[in-house]
């Protein structure tokens, strides 16, 4: 069943063979309710509880090659939800620093993550909104919710040559948009149309218009 995964991010465009192996080498259903457990290896977004969902894992490949990750690399999560994305990040960077605002998701992740002996992950619950200040900067921070417009804490928090990744739109339709720092300043571009739930937070929506 893990093949036909591989399978299916290989036919969305997702050549790259480290990345392909480290998709093999994460359990899904670890990281997924029983209820669902089997449909894990399914490219699809699965319900996780808690009125979430884990992302499509052929669109978390295309994130994770868009943000050209490298060993050395210090990662932001912002939306830790299920863990799976978060372990898929540990295989690559060599710190991953993953921030959930809900306690329940959070504590379910942590015990996926210490299921399988990841130990290069740091979990905070709180507002991702405003980032984690305490272990920036970041060379890669990764957004898996939809904001308004970029917080401006996330690049700030981002290191020259760094790389952002965020959903920037409407509640309902985003555009998922590149940032990159440099000495000169920041660039972006927009990768793709895309539609996430809401990033819920002080630089994000407030929390009492979630659908």
């Amino acid at each position: 069943m893990r093949h036909q995964l591989i399978e299916a991010i290989r036919d969305a465009g997702i050549q790259d063979l480290a990345l392909l192996r480290v998709f093999d080498e994460v359990p899904r259903h670890v990281f997924v309710p029983e209820a669902v457990q089997h449909r894990a290896y399914e490219d699809a977004p699965l319900p996780i509880g808690c009125g979430q969902t884990t992302s499509q894992p052929s669109l978390q490949a295309l994130y994770l090659q868009l943000l050209e990750l490298r060993s050395t690399d210090r990662v932001l999560e912002v939306g830790t939800g299920s863990g799976f994305q978060t372990a898929l990040l540990s295989r690559i960077a060599a710190h991953v620093y993953s921030i959930e605002r809900v306690a329940q998701l959070a504590q379910r992740a942590r015990a996926a993550l210490d299921l399988l002996r990841i130990d290069n992950v740091a979990l905070l619950v709180g507002d991702g909104s405003i980032g984690w200040a305490r272990y920036a900067p970041y060379d890669a921070v990764l957004v898996a919710a939809g904001a308004p417009a970029v917080p401006a804490a996330l690049l700030d928090q981002l290191a020259v040559g760094g790389r952002l990744l965020i959903p920037i739109g409407e509640r309902d339709e985003q555009r998922l948009q590149l940032f990159r720092k440099t000495e000169a300043g920041v660039a972006s571009e927009v990768v793709a149309t895309c539609s996430f739930v809401p990033l819920i937070g002080r630089y994000g929506w407030p929390a009492d218009r979630q659908r």
